[in-house]
Formats: structure tokens, C-alpha cells, sequence
């Protein structure tokens, strides 16, 4: 399958846009055969569908059936009947499907980046990070599995004598709501953690983006994933929400703190486990001794990569006085020089936001700043001429409490500039407000910068780059701090969250109790002695 383009960017190799109804403003950018193919996965059976917009164009994408709450209880039983199998799959055939995702993926990325640029509005070049996460994900998991998930010997109560092994089993059904931000990663990593423990996956992409996650399950089931392991529902997050906490062994969430909040009370009742990658309000630190150049670069990729609207993103600079405006000058004169654009072609800095909602938060939030005293040194103002959702890269200087974007997450290409002059002050700073999900600290002295991070109240620091450390290094938990969200995805905590721990143990010869003739007392003075010798032995 693939689907047709009518960017800038050679289409040769595929066909052009479809136009059923012979009307321009309704052209589809999407062959609607290919929409189709990827919407037939759904289990929606409503009867009613929404129509999905490009956001970078405003075209027709095609048309996504709208999923009930009695579809994600028929979702959640085949899910769970499919879990009983895959449960029992060994560790090589589950590696087996995650490396052949992992070739499919690589091979079949340009198909996957035009996919995403037409439903997110972002560029190739941020595109292009989504199917290379999702691949090397595949592969880490595919080749660690033995490691993270094989019964492990632990230390038994009386050496020798007491075997005990840990166990770590399926949870059975886990629910992934993921954002709209990165609909192919995030729509993908997390479940695949999920079916690598064992589990099956019933899972909700955005609303704005669920071609992308369609597009993955394919390549899933491609790959040679049991039907029925990964179950796929689209619509809204209030309809559809609640049925899958509601039937979840286990909850995953990428999102706003507000709906990790009522998402969190919600698993607590049911006492089952949820982990939730929520807001962020991400510092850097620009030290005294730093490289400006690579600090300047760094900040404009941690700023404006997919037009801010990562996660792990920057919104609060923090430069030493002393550096404060050489710095900002180069800051400035690199964030003026990005390309904006609408193409799939190589070569665009930043594409489109995704909606008008965000496109008015992103203006309110400048508005206000402006409006109560800020000036704006970069940027500042929407770019319709490119598209419906296009705004500039801003940097703001001059940002203070009263103002909206000082605490309040922005999710879009603003960043305010701030000096300060102890470090101790720099941490403080960093450390404000509620958020804690990723900071980065620019300094020539690594040992000094790595004294910092240790300091910030975030649950990544990356030290001399901007965020890219931390994300790509799979083998690294990542997550938040505070309101920030509660879990991590990525390495050993990022698959261990998904099972259950079982200790078994098998005693010999010695029985626990009296026995052999003792009394109570001489029992519990056998004992005594055995536990101090076996301190001095050094025993934990």
C-alpha cells in the first residue's frame, strides 16, 4: 500500500490524489483504496465517521469510522482471548516478529514519513525521527527481552537450602491512549513493549492522527503478530476513555496532567496499574563556560523540533548574565534563518501545528505576553499564507509571572529567555513550577554540568544536547518527575511495567518451626544465633 502525494516532492513512484467528487476544495490528498486498506483494521462498527483534515493544507484525508463503547468492549474480549496464546509464546518467537518489524519498518519508511507530514503538518526531517524510534525500539527489545523478562535467581532465606525465583508474567490486556504529537511513535512504542512482555494491546490513537497508527499495525500484523493481539479503536478520548480503563489490566497514557489525573483516579479504583507521560515545562541551562554555538543549536532543536510540540521540548532558556547576550544573539539570528513550509520535501526546519485549537493557544499565549510588557525577539506571529495552522518560531524576552506561557505549558514554538547569575540561582529556576519530564545543561566542564543535572527535579537531563541523548538511548528509562506523569517507557522499567512479578520459592530439608524435638524457645534461640552468624558473614 501507498498512499498518493501532492506535495512538492517527486510522487512518480505512486499515484496522484483521487478526487471522487470532481470538486478542488474535496480533493483527497490520500488514495482513498489505501485509507481503506488501513481503516478496515478498526473495530468500529458505529456506523458514522469523521473526516480527517490535513493540517498543513486543510485537504481531505480521507474518512475514520468513529468506534462505540460496545466496540471497545468487543475489542477488549478478543484482545483477551488472543492474550491467552501470546502469553504463552516464547521469548524467540516474540523476538522474531519485532525484528522483522523493525526491517519492514526501515524499509518502508518513505511510505511511513508521507503518511505522517500529510496528518501532523510536520516536516520530513521530524518525520523521519519517528520511523527510526519505532524501528530501534523493535530491535532493542527483540535482543533484550531474555535479559529483562527470564526468571531470575534471588537470595533465599537460609543459603542453600531456600531456592527462590522471580518470575515475571503478563498482565494480560493493556490500554494505550496515545497523543497526536508523534502518531507513529507513540502510537507504537509503548504497545510494543506491551506485546514483547507477552501481553495484548488494545489501543486508541489521537483523533487528528490515526492513519499513522493504522499504518504500524499493519506493518504488525505484517510482521507476523497473531490476529487479534493488537486491537484498534478511533474516536473520542471522553466516549471511549472510560470502557478501556474500565477493562484494562493496565493503563498507558501520553497526554495532558489534567486527563492524567482523572485517568490515574480512575485505574486507582480498579487497584490497577497505569503509567502516564504527562505535561512538561522544560528548562535549559546555558553555563558561563558553554559552547554558545552548540548551546544556540541545541536550543533551536529543543525549542522548535515539530514546531514545539514534543514533549521533551524546551520552553524556559536560563543563560548566565555574563553570556546572556552574545548568546541570545545567536540564538536569534539561527531561530530567524529556519525554512517554514508545508512540503514533504527535504530541506523544511518547521512544518504546520496541528489544529486550530493549537494554533490559538500558541497566539494567546504571545498575545498575553506582548499585551503585558514582553518583547518578542524572534517570531510572533501566525503564518496563513503558508497554511491554516502555521505560526512563527518566537522567542520571547522579558517574561514574567502575570503572564500565561511563564508557568503555563505552551505545547508550541515559544520560548522565553531569561539571565540569571549564581548556578544555584539557575537551578532554582529550573526547578520552578509543578513540571519535571527533561532539562539540558550546555557547559564545557562535564563534571560540573553533571552536578547540576543531578540537582533538577526532571526525570532526564541531557548534558550538551537538547534532547536527543536521553530519547534515543533505549536501554535509559524516560519519563517524568512531579507532574510530569508517573512510570517510564525505554529500557528495563519500560517492559517491567507490564507484567506481574511472581516469587516462587522451593525449601529443603529445613522446616520452618519447631521441630526436631525443639521447644518454642529453643527454636526461636536457634534462630537467633543462625541470623548473627550469618550477619557476620556479611548476609543482607
Amino acid at each position: 500500500m501507498t498512499p498518493a502525494s501532492s506535495g512538492n516532492r517527486s510522487s512518480a513512484h505512486r499515484p496522484g490524489p483521487l478526487d471522487p467528487e470532481h470538486v478542488l476544495a474535496a480533493t483527497y490528498a490520500l488514495d482513498q483504496s489505501y485509507v481503506r486498506g488501513l481503516t478496515d483494521q478498526l473495530v468500529a462498527t458505529s456506523g458514522t465517521a469523521s473526516r480527517l483534515l490535513a493540517p498543513a493544507t486543510g485537504q481531505p484525508l480521507g474518512n475514520i469510522p468513529t468506534s462505540t463503547p460496545a466496540d471497545v468492549l468487543s475489542a477488549m474480549a478478543r484482545a483477551r482471548e488472543a492474550a491467552k496464546d501470546w502469553g504463552l509464546s516464547s521469548f524467540a518467537e516474540r523476538s522474531e516478529v519485532l525484528m522483522r518489524l523493525h526491517e519492514l519498518i526501515l524499509d518502508r519508511r518513505e511510505e511511513i514519513m508521507d503518511l505522517i507530514c500529510w496528518e501532523s503538518g510536520k516536516s520530513r526531517i521530524h518525520a523521519f525521527d519517528e520511523p527510526l524510534h519505532v524501528a530501534l525500539t523493535a530491535r532493542y527489545y527483540a535482543r533484550t527481552l531474555d535479559r529483562h523478562l527470564a526468571p531470575k535467581r534471588r537470595d533465599g532465606v537460609v543459603p542453600f537450602l531456600t531456592q527462590i525465583e522471580e518470575h515475571r508474567t503478563p498482565k494480560g490486556v493493556v490500554a494505550i491512549i496515545s497523543p497526536w504529537n508523534y502518531p507513529f511513535t507513540m502510537a507504537l512504542v509503548d504497545g510494543i513493549a506491551a506485546i514483547a512482555a507477552g501481553n495484548a494491546v488494545v489501543s486508541k490513537p489521537d483523533h487528528h492522527t490515526p492513519l499513522s497508527a493504522l499504518l504500524g499495525l499493519a506493518l504488525l500484523e505484517e510482521a507476523g503478530l497473531p490476529e487479534g493481539v493488537w486491537q484498534m479503536v478511533t474516536g473520542a478520548g471522553r466516549v471511549l476513555g472510560t470502557p478501556m480503563i474500565e477493562n484494562a489490566d493496565y493503563v498507558c497514557f501520553t497526554g495532558s496532567t489534567a486527563t492524567g489525573r482523572v485517568i490515574a483516579r480512575q485505574c486507582a479504583d480498579r487497584l490497577i496499574g497505569c503509567s502516564l507521560e504527562l505535561g512538561g515545562k522544560n528548562p535549559i541551562l546555558v553555563l558561563r563556560d558553554a559552547d554558545l554555538d552548540r548551546a544556540a543549536e541545541g536550543a533551536v532543536r529543543a525549542a522548535f523540533s515539530n514546531g514545539g510540540q514534543l514533549c521533551v521540548s524546551t520552553e524556559r532558556l536560563y543563560v548566565d548574565a555574563e553570556v546572556h547576550d552574545e548568546f541570545v544573539e545567536k540564538f536569534v539570528a539561527r531561530t530567524k534563518a529556519m525554512r517554514l513550509g508545508a512540503g514533504h520535501e527535504w530541506g523544511i526546519d518547521m512544518g504546520s501545528l496541528i489544529s486550530a485549537e493549537q494554533l490559538t493557544t500558541v497566539a494567546d499565549h504571545v498575545d498575553d505576553a506582548v499585551h503585558h510588557g514582553a518583547r518578542v525577539l524572534a517570531g510572533g506571529r501566525a503564518r496563513p499564507d503558508l497554511g491554516p495552522y502555521f505560526y512563527e518560531p518566537t522567542i520571547l524576552d522579558g517574561v514574567t509571572p502575570d503572564m500565561a506561557c511563564h508557568a503555563d505549558e505552551t505545547f508550541g514554538p515559544v520560548i522565553s529567555v531569561y539571565p540569571f547569575t549564581t548556578e544555584d540561582e539557575a537551578v532554582d529556576l529550573a526547578n520552578a513550577g509543578d513540571y519535571g519530564l527533561n532539562a539540558a545543561v550546555f557547559s564545557r566542564d562535564n563534571k560540573r554540568a553533571r552536578l547540576i543535572a543531578n540537582r533538577i527535579k526532571c526525570g532526564t537531563v541531557n548534558i550538551n544536547e537538547a534532547f536527543s541523548a536521553t530519547f534515543a538511548s533505549l536501554d535509559a528509562p524516560m519519563g517524568g518527575m512531579r507532574s510530569s506523569g508517573i512510570g517510564r517507557r525505554q529500557g528495563a522499567e519500560g517492559i517491567h511495567r507490564y507484567t506481574e512479578v511472581q516469587s516462587v520459592a522451593t525449601q529443603y530439608l529445613l522446616r520452618f518451626g519447631p521441630h526436631w524435638g525443639l521447644t518454642d524457645e529453643a527454636y526461636a534461640a536457634v534462630m537467633t544465633g543462625a541470623v548473627k552468624l550469618l550477619t557476620r558473614l556479611g548476609r543482607a
